[in-house]
């Protein structure tokens, strides 16, 4: 496929579990990706944006995952044809009942979407095995060369799997019992028991290999599928990964677990006094990086070359922890905790530390280019694996002023949210300014839509013809807003408008004819839809668990939204990005 940054590309963002496909079990899964893929090709699309596919925890963040590799079960399309190890009528057997419409009525509900699709696998293992000597003779060389040749990750996973049924689903491995608390003791734990316990958890391993092997099987054919359509997949591979997940838990020395990583304080976040006042502790483990330089950074070689399997394109979220990550002495389990300190009794807590960048802060030119030298190092290492052009870095934030020049050298293209690029006199950037190395989008997963952030503008400026002089704040903010907005789209706000079709028109077009390599719309985005993903911050069973109100096959048929993608073809073909 080709790639490179001399063929501009319009791409969408649209996270997996959102999607409704036409078999799906109450979560987006990779029949819907498919779905999403025709339908894309269809509309002038080059580039289906997902957000991370690896296996979540207890939170189902998928910023959260308990595996650098394994990808999470419930992508997995069930179907005979996609999952041959299952009848038509063994699938709606099990998913029958009014269990299937339960699922498919609101959010994702992950507790019973992971029951039921679990059920559904262990009844596709057990036909395996039941059948693999008579029928299978292909799929089961196939499922050897998988465990062999993934071995090396594989076999930690599973029995890191494993342990969390056994203690409540919890992987929380720093409460288990002391015998299996590390990779290493939980190895002579298994070794030491009775003949009939190590053929059952053998057994159980099994599964999990079998769900992996599955998994990867699915996102390898559907990589191929979007190759055909000539559309791109860009995957997210996290900076970070979950303290409690099996790569902490089988190479601790790997990680600095006294310290979790996140961003200092953002004001925008008011309304989250932690954030606010603190930061965001997201509680991942820093890494160390003596220790991964040691082995010749092959953790992190391993984490992109098995990206590759399933996506084009890989972005980096939040690239600069790279260079350099804020950290917290102490793990998000304790924020209450730490929120009403002043920082001296936070100190007295601590052994005297605070949160603060680490390895260094940006506070000398000579921390500025170890910081420097440090994130190009690692960077290059993903370059060898990747290849040139197909490695994207989110640098948004707090962003030091070696970080971009340094992706510019390496070829990296970074991100251009168009309100947040500014020229000296504090006004927006002109998107033909934009570098071409480069990728432009109003929105990530954790934004508000444009739709809301524009009505919201509207709601300050109308509350201002009733209320106080704080309203009459709010109201100036927002004007100069949206005016700058507008302008920098072509076109004028004389008064309070509502979000209109026009409106929506223009702001494509302007991230299209910007000079940027990509130019991206959410989904939520490209529909006009108020809809939000995640609340950065905010621990809420809204997030991550959206789904849109349409299947992917009713979107044709939309009479509403069939025009407005007749305007949006326009615009991509004008734009040269079709």
């Amino acid at each position: 496929m080709d790639l490179s940054p001399d063929k501009p590309l319009a791409g969408l963002l649209a996270p997996l579990f959102a999607l409704r496909g036409k078999d799906d079990l109450g979560v987006g899964d990779i029949g819907a990706l498919r779905e999403l893929v025709d339908w894309a090709a269809a509309e002038g699309f080059g580039m289906v944006q997902l957000l991370p596919v690896n296996e979540t925890g207890n939170d189902h963040s998928p910023y959260n995952a308990i595996s650098s590799v394994a990808l999470e079960p419930v992508t997995l399309e069930i179907s005979p044809t996609a999952l041959p190890d299952l009848s038509a009528d063994e699938i709606a057997l099990i998913t029958g009942g009014g269990v299937r419409e339960k699922l498919l009525a609101g959010p994702v509900d992950y507790v019973d979407v992971k029951a039921l699709k679990e059920r559904l696998l262990r009844r596709a293992f057990e036909n395996f095995l039941a059948h693999t000597w008579r029928s299978h003779g292909v799929r089961l060389r196939r499922y050897r060369q998988f465990c062999r040749a993934e071995a090396g990750w594989l076999e930690d996973y599973t029995l890191f799997r494993v342990l969390m049924e056994m203690h409540g689903g919890s992987e929380c491995w720093d409460r288990w019992p002391a015998e299996v608390r590390t990779a290493a003791d939980a190895r002579a734990w298994l070794a030491a028991l009775p003949h009939t316990q190590r053929r059952e958890m053998d057994l159980r391993m099994r599964f999990r290999r079998y769900v992996q092997w599955l998994a990867w099987e699915q996102w390898a054919a559907v990589k191929k599928y979007a190759d055909a359509k000539g559309v791109a997949l860009m995957g997210d591979i996290p900076f970070g990964v979950s303290y409690y997940s099996a790569d902490v838990w089988a190479q601790p020395q790997l990680f600095d677990h006294a310290w979790s990583g996140g961003c200092p304080p953002e004001r925008v976040f008011a309304t989250d006094p932690f954030t606010y006042k603190w930061g965001q502790n997201w509680g991942i483990p820093l890494y160390r990086w003596d220790a991964l330089r040691a082995q010749n950074f092959d953790w992190w070689r391993q984490r992109v070359r098995k990206v590759r399997g399933c996506f084009h394109l890989f972005r980096i979220d939040h690239i600069l922890g790279f260079f350099r990550i804020y950290g917290f002495p102490w793990r998000p389990e304790r924020n209450a905790e730490f929120l009403p300190l002043t920082e001296d009794e936070a100190r007295a807590r601590t052994g005297g530390e605070l949160p603060h960048f680490t390895p260094h802060e940006d506070d000398t030119p000579e921390h500025k280019s170890a910081n420097c030298a440090q994130g190009e190092e690692v960077l290059r290492v993903l370059l060898a694996e990747c290849g040139p052009f197909r490695l994207i870095g989110e640098d948004l934030g707090v962003v030091p002023d070696y970080v971009r020049p340094c992706l510019a050298r390496l070829g990296i293209a970074g991100f251009k949210i168009p309100y947040w690029e500014r020229e000296p006199d504090d006004t927006m950037t002109p998107g033909t300014a934009y570098a071409r190395i480069s990728v432009t989008t109003y929105a990530t997963h954790d934004f508000e839509p444009l739709r809301a952030m524009w009505e919201n503008w509207m709601a300050k400026i109308a509350a201002a013809e009733t209320g106080g002089p704080e309203t009459h704040a709010a109201r100036d903010t927002a004007w100069r807003e949206v005016r700058q907005l507008a302008a920098w789209a072509g076109f004028e706000v004389p008064c309070i408008t509502p979000y209109t079709d026009a409106i929506h028109e223009h702001l494509l077009r302007a991230l299209c004819a910007s000079n940027a390599w990509m130019a991206i719309y959410m989904i939520t985005d490209l529909f006009g839809s108020t809809q939000r993903f995640n609340v950065p911050g905010a621990i809420s069973d809204t997030n991550w668990s959206q789904r849109l109100a349409q299947p992917i096959r009713t979107w044709h048929t939309d009479p509403a939204l069939t025009q407005r993608m007749i305007r949006v073809r326009a615009v991509l073909k004008e734009t040269r990005r079709a």
